[in-house]
């Protein structure tokens, strides 16, 4: 009889399971959009345009989890959001998944309830300052002030590598974004210290003269940004993650979307896979067999958006350095569609 029993609970709680690895997507197709937690305006990440539509390295990460699930990039909510609401408004559901620069940690993968499902920007620490300051370098930041975000990781890593370096410092934190900016271009603090990207986009987008500051040299940390899904749901975990790599994959076989439809004929049986010519991938997620030629098709391979949101034809013009792919000594190596 205990053995019955035992045979019961375990059914019932692999019952359970997959019930609570399917409720996003049921979700999420029942709704008829995917709902993402973005920053509430990153030039270059996520930020609305002058027409007031979302755009973004981040942004077309949701655009291509929406292609893959209902073959319609355009069917997103954008939910913004501060450091502060980030993870309760994923925990809590009122968003399907964050796409919001966001470092993965041990701590945020393992005690929050949520879990990355890839890595789409590999960043690091920096400090931005005026040129005027005359610094030339990070280790001659004694006795500043130093803006910073609450909520982020940036607090920590700071305090840590400036106590390893015996630099002393001020740090003067805000709890919104804009906050920290405005702070900084009011002369408030005397540097600003956010992820490099971040600095970038700070400089270009938020600053009235960005001839007039400059980025340090030094990166302090390693910042590996990536999408958030709940933890528990499997099946939703994997559209994210795999989403994320048929984008870089695609990349990888020179597949864009403009040579998406005559890279169908191609008799490689990688591209055959991952554009669903060679059925498989599509039924192993519970989506259609085209889920990524409609990404690739609709958003692009991932150096087409980080070419267009953040690279060289960009005004932010950040070089891939180690988001350029494995073959051309950068980290981004898709793990394969088969």
């Amino acid at each position: 009889m205990k053995i019955v029993r035992g045979l019961i609970g375990a059914a019932l709680a692999l019952g359970a399971l997959a019930s609570a690895q399917a409720a996003t997507l049921d979700v999420v197709k029942e709704r008829g959009e995917v709902r993402c937690g973005t920053t509430t305006g990153f030039a270059g990440f996520s930020a609305p345009d002058a027409q007031g539509v979302w755009r973004g390295l981040d942004v077309d990460l949701c655009r291509a989890v929406a292609a893959a699930v209902f073959g319609d990039a355009s069917k997103i909510k954008v939910v913004p959001l501060n450091s502060q609401q980030r993870f309760t408004a994923l925990q809590s559901g009122e968003i399907d998944v964050l796409t919001r620069n966001t470092t993965v940690t041990q701590q945020r993968d393992t005690a929050l309830g949520i879990i990355h499902a890839g890595i789409n920007f590999y960043d690091g620490q920096g400090f931005l300052v005026p040129k005027s300051l005359g610094v030339q370098k990070a280790t001659e930041l004694s006795g500043a002030t130093i803006c910073l975000q609450t909520g982020t990781s940036n607090e920590n890593t700071l305090a840590d590598w400036a106590r390893a370096h015996d630099v002393t410092y001020k740090p003067v934190v805000m709890e919104t974004f804009d906050e920290v900016v405005n702070a900084f271009a009011s002369g408030r603090c005397d540097v600003f210290s956010t992820d490099a990207s971040g600095l970038a986009s700070i400089r270009i987008s938020k600053l009235q003269n960005p001839d007039d500051y400059v980025v340090l040299p030094e990166i302090i940390s390693k910042e590996p940004l990536g999408p958030f899904v709940r933890q528990g749901d499997d099946r939703w975990l994997n559209i994210v993650h795999w989403s994320l790599s048929a984008m870089i994959a695609a990349e990888e076989y020179g597949i864009t979307s403009a040579n998406v439809d005559e890279q169908a004929k191609s008799t490689n049986p990688n591209i055959q896979r991952i554009l669903g010519v060679t059925p498989g991938a599509g039924a192993n997620m519970g989506l259609d067999e085209k889920w990524a030629y409609q990404i690739i098709k609709q958003v692009g391979n991932y150096g087409e958006s980080f070419e267009r949101n953040v690279g060289m034809g960009s005004p932010l013009k950040i070089a891939r350095g180690l988001n350029a792919q494995w073959t051309q000594g950068g980290l981004l190596y898709a793990l394969p569609i088969r």
